[in-house]
């Protein structure tokens, strides 16, 4: 049986979750409006297992949110996440934060076009747009968005933190948005499982999270 840790951070909300055999065991989060993962992340962690009645020696692997999103926020959910497989000599999986969201979206609606979204300040975001299947349509991208944006694409549901920005600009079109669906570990758990099987891991020396873009300082 695998136990796999799940570590979300590539926004403002810290999220972990704990499955096993691609079903969720345990799940803490807190979708702030501040950043504290610093302060949250291992507490969290302690909680799912504790919760779960796992010991960290028999997780299997450690699954996190690779990008893009927040500089700080990733680093220290990859930062973090690298400390337990070096530890523990599990391995490193990573999940497109992106996708994470629209793997949630896609339970919720069915046979639409999924616009995932991640906040990247002013009216920029990081966005990717999937179809009902679940295929990339619109690669990863940090757009400055306006009100015709994607509208080549039709109609579609969007989501993720960068979405309230749109709601006004994009009132006119044929659209919905879903204030519901936030960054949170369970969107990794079906893809991790996914790649635990197939053995899709990353160099834990090596890898780094994927910004899109440079960091800027508030």
């Amino acid at each position: 049986m695998s136990f796999i840790l799940h570590i979300e951070t590539a926004t403002k909300s810290c999220s972990v979750a704990l499955s096993s055999n691609g079903k969720l065991l345990a799940l803490k989060e807190l979708n702030s409006l501040e950043y504290g993962h610093a302060e949250r992340l291992t507490v969290f962690v302690q909680n799912v297992l504790d919760e779960a009645q796992i010991a960290l020696k028999d997780l299997s692997a450690v699954s996190v949110s690779s990008g893009p999103g927040s500089y700080t926020g990733l680093r220290i959910g990859v930062s973090t996440a690298k400390g337990f497989c070096y530890a523990l000599n599990i391995p490193l999986i990573a999940i497109d934060s992106l996708y994470s969201l629209a793997e949630q979206a896609f339970i919720i609606h069915p046979g639409k076009n999924l616009c995932a979204m991640i906040d990247a300040r002013r009216m920029e975001v990081f966005s990717a747009i999937y179809n009902d299947s679940l295929q990339l349509i619109k690669p990863i991208s940090a757009d400055i968005i306006d009100e015709k944006s994607y509208s080549e694409f039709g109609s579609f549901v969007y989501f993720g933190d960068g979405a309230h920005k749109l709601e006004d600009s994009w009132g006119l079109r044929e659209l919905e948005i879903d204030r519901s669906i936030f960054s949170s570990a369970i969107g990794q758990i079906k893809e991790a499982n996914r790649k635990y099987v197939a053995q899709e891991f990353q160099d834990v020396a090596y890898f780094e999270p994927f910004y899109l873009k440079d960091f800027v300082s508030k």
